[in-house]
């Protein structure tokens, strides 16, 4: 079986120190790095993607909350935190699981297994297109045809050079089926093409003669990724 490559990314060196002890007990673990600095870590995730990241959530430099937000949707998080009222904070935005500190070998095995059933769920980065239900209707785009997607409501809005499609879904759930390496989150309300991407010009970025504006949450991912 493939192994799991993963970073730990946490403020308090003991912590770190101890769940690098537990991932090296686990073979199927493969540990790419630990970090201090969440800012390294994204970096370093820019340059060699990771399956799963254990995640402080008290950070001083970036909460381990918008950290995750900055971060694709095939990555699994595992938050780590000495507070559990932050518990909350960390299954709504989708994290894998949540570890108490101190995190006990047994309960951070626990979590490991979680990472390896959720890995057979990850989308294929090989599939080209994707099939739109609109209505009654299906359609099928090529993901080169995309030009961005904008979430209206209910609904998210397919737009290409010449027509618009219509699904309801919402942004949140079709951000776990794009492929990482073509698409990425910018706003809470749009999803852009990299490929397509021209230029940034302030807190907007140039889709050709279209601007999508780029939220403050992902502007640093999106110029360490976009233009580095």
């Amino acid at each position: 079986m493939q192994n799991i490559k993963c970073i730990v990314v946490d403020d308090e060196e003991l912590a770190r120190v101890l769940l690098k002890t537990y991932i090296s007990k686990v073979d199927s673990l493969e540990l790419i790095g630990d970090f201090e600095n969440p800012i390294e870590a994204l970096q370093k995730i820019k340059e060699t993607p990771v399956d799963v990241i254990f995640l402080d959530i008290q950070m001083p430099d970036l909460k381990g909350t918008d950290f995750a937000k900055m971060i694709g949707p095939n990555t699994n998080v595992i938050f780590t935190t000495a507070y559990s009222e932050y518990a909350l904070d960390g299954f709504e935005l989708n994290a894998l699981d949540y570890l108490l500190k101190p995190v006990t070998f047994e309960r951070f095995l626990t979590a490991v297994n979680k990472v390896k059933k959720d890995s057979k769920n990850v989308p294929k980065p090989e599939e080209s297109t994707i099939t739109i239900k609109s209505g009654y209707d299906l359609h099928k785009l090529k993901y080169s045809d995309i030009l961005y997607v904008e979430s209206d409501s209910e609904y998210v809005v397919f737009h290409t050079e010449n027509k618009k499609i219509m699904s309801y879904q919402s942004l949140k759930s079709l951000e776990k089926t794009l492929p990482e390496e073509i698409f990425m989150r910018v706003h809470r309300s749009f999803i852009i093409n990299k490929e397509k991407v021209t230029a940034l010009k302030g807190k907007d970025l140039s889709l050709s003669t279209i601007k999508i504006p780029v939220s403050v949450t992902y502007y640093e991912l999106v110029k360490q990724e976009l233009f580095n």
